[in-house]
């Protein structure tokens, strides 16, 4: 079954799923996460891995980074679950496969994904046809995160007086930070032991030195696309912005703590960037 060609998801959702891919056809096991359902999804054809995006060398750092926070996101989510955390939300969703890959957390929970009116209604073409389907349990919501998001998804069901886990992954960098601090007050209002999960775009200079001409090439590349970059932030920053935002508590995941989660045991040199760092916040 081929995607339709003429309406498509976000070339950045796109790219953060062959780049998942990537990660199990060019880097040997064992593998950080295994996807390749955002792969089916997005159907880009035989000739993807020859995309100038998709070079095994130059993107290693970078499909590392987006392995591990996806990794280390469902880790959190399960590890709630098992806790009795029964909500759990995707903003910016893209082409999120957790649904499709572990039913058997997924199932157990209600899971929002959010993302843009179009892109939904594409990914539920997608899901239905792959033969996946979109289960009672799965709510996509059409939102704009300069917009009314939050409404959105309190309609299609959110309970903010129970607890959640909310994932905002590859997000904030193309958000204004007025935008930012609005939806990050929205979500310190959920029930006491709800989760934030969001990573945050450093600026160039502090990425490692090999990779400043990686991202300034992505960000001059954004912005031709009409998707710029418009947030960075410092690791202290964004501390900083949650704890003002009404979070109980904050932590940094940097990508050293990454890297001795899930890559201390590889021997080829695998490692995410610090580029785009996490940190969670507690309500």
């Amino acid at each position: 079954m081929t995607a339709d060609p003429g309406v498509l998801p976000d070339h950045t959702a796109v790219r953060v799923a062959l780049w998942r891919a990537l990660h199990l056809r060019a880097d040997p096991p064992p593998h950080v996460i295994e996807d390749e359902v955002g792969l089916r999804l997005a159907d880009p054809g035989p000739g993807w891995r020859s995309r100038p995006d998709m070079d095994e060398r130059a993107t290693r750092p970078v499909r590392a980074s987006i392995a591990a926070r996806a990794r280390f996101v469902e880790d959190l989510v399960v590890e709630q679950a098992g806790r009795g955390v029964d909500q759990y939300v995707v903003l910016g969703a893209g082409l999120d496969t957790f649904a499709q890959r572990r039913p058997e957390i997924a199932a157990r929970l209600r899971v929002f994904e959010a993302d843009r009116p179009e892109a939904q209604e594409w990914k539920r073409r997608r899901l239905t046809a792959l033969g996946y389907g979109v289960p009672d349990w799965l709510r996509l919501v059409p939102a704009d995160f300069e917009g009314d998001w939050w409404g959105r998804l309190l309609a299609a069901g959110l309970d903010p007086d129970r607890p959640a886990v909310v994932a905002c992954t590859g997000v904030t960098l193309y958000l204004t930070r007025d935008a930012i601090e609005a939806g990050f007050r929205k979500i310190a209002t959920l029930a006491p032991g709800s989760l934030l999960a969001t990573t945050f775009l450093r600026p160039a200079e502090d990425a490692e030195p090999e990779l400043r001409p990686f991202q300034e090439a992505a960000e001059r590349g954004a912005r031709a696309a009409g998707t710029p970059f418009l947030s960075h932030f410092t690791p202290p920053e964004m501390l900083s912005l949650v704890r003002d935002c009404g979070f109980r508590e904050a932590r940094h995941i940097p990508a050293a703590e990454l890297t001795r989660r899930y890559f201390a045991d590889r021997t080829d040199g695998l490692r995410p960037s610090r580029a785009e760092e996490l940190v969670v916040a507690a309500t």
